[in-house]
């Protein structure tokens, strides 16, 4: 096994050589029918920096997406003969084509991106799978009808079972579980004034120019602000509209890097 293993890597290292191809696909679950908010953010910030790289791609949904990806999480890219899943990975794998948004940052300036980086993934992350998995309202009125959608009774009961079980279990490990939501809510505004206290008045965490940890705070960030909730469930937007720079940051990102296409 630890042969195979080494096999894998080593080919994947060769491949990641290898000039980015014009025909990338991007897998994420279906948009309007489907996708929650966890996933939905994950994707984005994987879209947004691929954006950034100027990297070419194009979106397949499918509702089984977190069933074709290698690690069971979305989103996954198909470059070539490799499916590479999850930011990090994904980043890990461009940059390995000399392709990177850090390469003028030096060391000590990356270790404190990848710091904040934790602090996104270790905060905003976790709630948005707290609000969408434990929170009654939530959960009944859209994760549980989103989730099954795909699969028919009692396949779709089974589902929402096995992977709120999953997630609780997570929620659980990292302690996170038996929180109130005002303990949630107060860790999110904790996180965004260490954020906007690093953004400051500058367009960007980092330099003049985006890096990975732009598009994954964006990706959090305008998924927890755009995203539709039941009025009785807990709202993290009033949160986020409280730190002006970071609201600006994401309306920014969003008009650079998604433009919208407007009729003649």
């Amino acid at each position: 096994m630890p042969k195979v293993l080494l096999n894998e890597a080593m080919t994947l290292e060769v491949g990641a050589a290898d000039p980015w191809p014009n025909d990338v696909q991007l897998f994420q679950p279906l948009e309007v029918e489907q996708i929650l908010l966890p996933d939905n953010a994950n994707c984005l910030a994987v879209k947004a920096y691929l954006k950034m790289c100027n990297l070419p791609y194009t979106v397949e949904y499918r509702h089984n997406a977190e069933f074709m990806s290698p690690t069971g999480q979305v989103p996954f890219i198909k470059c070539g003969a490799f499916l590479i899943a999850e930011l990090e990975n994904i980043v890990s794998f461009i940059n390995k084509k000399d392709i990177s948004l850090t390469k003028d940052l030096d060391k000590s300036t990356k270790l404190d991106m990848r710091a904040y980086m934790t602090l996104v993934n270790n905060i905003l992350s976790f709630a948005e799978l707290y609000i969408t998995w434990v929170d009654k309202n939530t959960l009944h009125q859209v994760t549980y009808p989103r989730n099954a959608y795909p699969y028919p009774w009692p396949l779709s009961t089974y589902q929402n079972f096995k992977k709120r079980n999953q997630i609780i279990r997570k929620l659980k490990a990292h302690e996170w579980y038996n929180y109130s939501i005002t303990d949630v809510l107060n860790k999110v505004e904790k996180c965004c004034s260490a954020l906007s206290e690093k953004l400051g008045s500058s367009d960007y965490f980092f330099g003049n120019k985006p890096t990975e940890l732009d598009a994954l705070l964006f990706g959090h960030l305008f998924c927890l602000i755009t995203t539709t909730l039941p009025q009785s469930s807990p709202q993290i937007a009033p949160i986020i509209s409280k730190f002006k720079n970071l609201t600006d940051f994401c309306r920014r990102i969003d008009k650079t890097y998604f433009p919208r296409k407007t009729a003649n």
